[in-house]
């Protein structure tokens, strides 16, 4: 494994990790909301498994997240480092290029989405609005610093990266996804995988998506699994490779 280092259209430098192979593909990964590229632990397994399989993979932090240059958390923001993200790997010499995405990631994917990408792997993924009341979900704290500073603090401790600022853009994003507006333009298979025990991602979201994407996409509901896949991670990983090992040459 090697980690890289490249800049956003913002000029901040991005890290991740890429572990090569003799294929000209490449799967990137894109973390969940305020996470890294590892996700504790979970994002390496999905790395390193593709790899043995004899992928290239490129698993990268989000500018603000993980060993990144600080910066607040929007989705457009995001969008713009997966851009950045691949146009890295193209300037390497990659040809075949696929992506990955967890939760708020996942989102970010189908963002960043253009006729080059060959196939798309989702975890949990973002693909509607959701109306949440954010005083239920923020603290006091939380809420006066948003009010004070325009993005309010979120903590991971024994995480690479402590300290997160997501900014009140990210509140305005995550409530105005447009399912049909996002998704019309993907025409690549797409696999989407979701937990019964989701209780961030409403699982019909998940199943009107299928119904906009390409006859090769698939849907994988996973009994008794929540939002993180806690305990479920091996089962993800297992069907994530078999579906990249179908849909994308090595």
């Amino acid at each position: 494994m090697e980690k890289v280092i490249f800049k956003n259209s913002r000029n901040l430098s991005l890290v991740g990790n890429l572990q090569t192979s003799q294929s000209k593909s490449i799967i990137i990964l894109s973390h969940a909301l305020a996470n890294d590229k590892s996700e504790r632990g979970k994002l390496d397994a999905v790395a390193n498994k593709l790899n043995e399989s004899g992928f290239n993979t490129l698993a990268f932090d989000f500018s603000g997240c993980g060993e990144s240059d600080d910066d607040t958390l929007t989705i457009g923001k995001e969008v713009e480092d997966l851009k950045s993200a691949i146009n890295f790997v193209k300037s390497k010499g990659f040809e075949n290029i696929a992506l990955f995405g967890h939760s708020t990631g996942a989102l970010v994917s189908l963002y960043a989405y253009n006729p080059e990408i060959k196939t798309i792997v989702l975890w949990s993924p973002v693909t509607n609005k959701v109306r949440y009341r954010w005083e239920d979900k923020l603290s006091k704290e939380q809420l006066e610093e948003l009010t004070e500073k325009g993005y309010f603090t979120r903590t991971r401790k024994n995480a690479i990266r402590e300290i997160y600022h997501i900014d009140k853009q990210m509140l305005t994003d995550r409530d105005s996804v447009n399912q049909k507006e996002l998704l019309k333009e993907i025409s690549c298979p797409v696999l989407i995988i979701q937990g019964t025990k989701d209780t961030s991602i409403p699982i019909e979201d998940s199943k009107n998506a299928l119904k906009q994407l390409s006859k090769e996409s698939q849907l994988e509901i996973v009994e008794n699994a929540d939002h993180d896949f806690t305990e479920h991670v091996n089962k993800l990983v297992e069907l994530s490779n078999e579906w990249f090992l179908k849909h994308l040459e090595r």
